[in-house]
């Protein structure tokens, strides 16, 4: 048995199935676990995955960057049509 670090329900998790590391979602709250200790079980909340969110981010900012430069190539080449 372990113990929800956010809602403080037992969740039954047999300590041969898991691993350090391992991560699980708590029946009660939902919230992703991952398992820190092995003797005694310990879980602690799992740490975000925000590598996916910097990736959208840097993703837009770069279609962004992209979408500035071809403003900059239009107004380069009204200068040379006067």
């Amino acid at each position: 048995m372990a113990t929800c670090p956010e809602c403080d329900a037992e969740i039954e998790v047999d300590e041969f199935d898991v691993d350090k590391g391992d991560q699980l979602s708590c029946p009660e709250c939902g919230s992703n676990l991952e398992v820190v200790g092995m003797s005694p079980l310990e879980l602690d909340l799992a740490p975000e995955d925000d590598e996916d969110d910097d990736l959208d981010d840097d993703e837009e900012k770069d279609e962004d960057d992209v979408e500035e430069d071809d403003d900059d190539d239009d107004e380069d080449e009204d200068e040379v049509e006067e």
